[in-house]
């Protein structure tokens, strides 16, 4: 006979059973995994697995919703159950060797009844009254990007400023001082309506209604290389109306450079509304992050060569592409190979695993792992942007680039024209690219000519910029 059982004060799941105790024990989900601690070994045993995680050499935070497999060679687990347990940090529910792991929302939140109440209320509530800020990044998946840059500066200039951010759940660690609301819930709802400004990285979506005084900052993710909103490919009455409806909620939009703010403001008809051309705050930790310290919490040495990979995502499927083998190109590189998905397919995919292959599709901040990599792979991403500040290698694995192009989503200017490193096909390809000492002097002009246009503001200082407009608009109270 096997049971589980939640130890609420120690934070664990707990799997007992009978006969011999399985020489190890884990449970396994999408995006972590956590082993076991195993005593007996008689005619009983335990596992007790814990809940809550330490990654990337954080504070432990409680596993990520989803759904989980308990993988204990030997066991019978066919009879388990645990009826969901609401806990502070999380929900937890057991169906034989299938752990579900969700938000630690009462299940009267999540029906359609309980979500209308609090969405009923919401609209009624006057709001805008607290001298706070709402931050999402990513629709609550990461803490990173924009929002999270100016978070940290707003910390330092402001510190009597409230500081709320939006997360799907809590294993999205926040900045210190922060104050995270489970996306759905009460306090989630309240902080929405009662903050004075909201600073978003993408749409504010479905039930958001402003409240008198309250404003919000639109930061953008990225200047575009790929078509966006307006200028997607077809015509779409519907989706005209929704960019029209959304972008008329910002009342103000970031942009890095004066050509995104230009596609910007065409994409999402901004006409009449400001544009706050001031770089990216996000690539401020070039200027004065630490690459020494991210290094040592994931685990790579000082004189290891670090190789990013990072694609966009794909409007025809849920998971990230699987153009590349990371752990082969690992071998053929000598080199260490983080694996960073889109925000897009956090949830839908799986961490990737292998020799000297590091997934660091959960890691919150993309700008750190750009400040460590020395070189980065990417294909039609706004990374390339980004990491451009750096000057170091990049090189665009683009094996669908018709296909993405001219029926995906189409390009805002010839990337094989102007792109500041090798467009490849295959991995081959890019392995031979990345082993050739001299290749980057062929794109030393193309390099320059691409910073002198997209990184001119990305000086270290744009976090403090924007900071100071917010600051001047008086959209919050120092």
């Amino acid at each position: 006979m096997t049971t589980a059982r939640i130890d609420e004060q120690a934070q664990t799941l707990i799997i007992a059973g009978t006969g011999p105790r399985p020489a190890s024990a884990q449970l396994t989900g999408p995006r972590a995994c956590v082993a076991a601690k195993l005593t007996g070994g008689g005619r009983t045993w335990k596992a007790a697995f814990p809940l809550r995680v330490a990654r990337w050499g954080g504070a432990e935070l409680p596993l990520p919703a989803g759904e989980y497999e308990i993988e204990a060679e030997g066991a019978d687990l066919t009879a388990v159950e645990l009826a969901p347990v609401l806990l502070p940090i999380l929900r937890v529910s057991v169906r034989g060797d299938r752990v579900q792991i969700g938000a630690p929302l009462d299940a009267v939140y999540e029906t359609a009844e309980g979500q209308r109440t609090l969405e009923l209320r919401y609209v009624a509530q006057a709001g805008g009254s607290e001298n706070a800020v709402f931050f999402e990044s990513f629709y609550g998946q990461t803490s990173g990007c924009n929002p999270r840059a100016i978070d940290r500066v707003l910390a330092e200039r402001a510190p009597s400023v409230q500081r709320y951010w939006a997360v799907t759940d809590l294993s999205v660690e926040v900045p210190e001082g922060a104050v995270a609301v489970v996306e759905g819930s009460p306090e989630w709802w309240r902080a929405r309506a009662d903050s004075r400004l909201l600073v978003v990285n993408d749409w504010l979506r479905r039930r958001f209604v402003r409240k008198p005084g309250q404003h919000v900052l639109q930061t953008w993710h990225g200047t575009p290389l790929k078509r966006l909103a307006l200028h997607r490919p077809g015509f779409d009455p519907r989706r005209m109306a929704a960019v029209v409806k959304e972008s008329r909620r910002w009342d103000a939009v970031l942009a890095q450079n004066t050509y995104a703010a230009r596609v910007l403001r065409k994409a999402y008809a901004l006409f009449g509304k400001p544009i706050w051309v001031e770089g990216y705050p996000r690539n401020d930790v070039f200027a004065n992050g630490d690459p020494a310290a991210v290094r040592e919490a994931l685990g790579i040495g000082a004189g290891e060569r670090v190789l990013l990979y990072a694609p966009t995502w794909r409007d025809d499927r849920a998971e990230m592409v699987d153009f590349l083998d990371p752990e082969e190109l690992a071998a053929r590189t000598d080199s260490v190979v983080l694996v960073r998905g889109h925000s897009r397919t956090l949830k839908p995919g799986r961490d990737q695993s292998g020799a000297r292959v590091i997934d660091v599709t959960g890691y919150p901040e993309t700008a750190r792992l750009l400040l460590i990599a020395d070189a980065l792979i990417t294909d039609y991403s706004s990374v390339m942007f980004d990491f451009s500040v750096t000057g170091r290698p990049m090189y665009f694995l683009v094996p669908d680039l018709e296909h993405y192009r001219g029926q995906l989503r189409g390009f805002y200017f010839d990337l094989a024209e102007r792109a500041p490193g090798p467009l490849v096909r295959t991995q081959q390809e890019l392995i031979d690219a990345l082993l050739d000492d001299g290749g980057a002097d062929a794109y030393r002009d193309r390099y320059a000519a691409w910073t002198a246009q997209f990184n001119r503001l990305d000086d270290g200082g744009a976090a403090d910029r924007v900071v100071s407009r917010i600051l001047d608009q008086g959209w919050l109270n120092p």
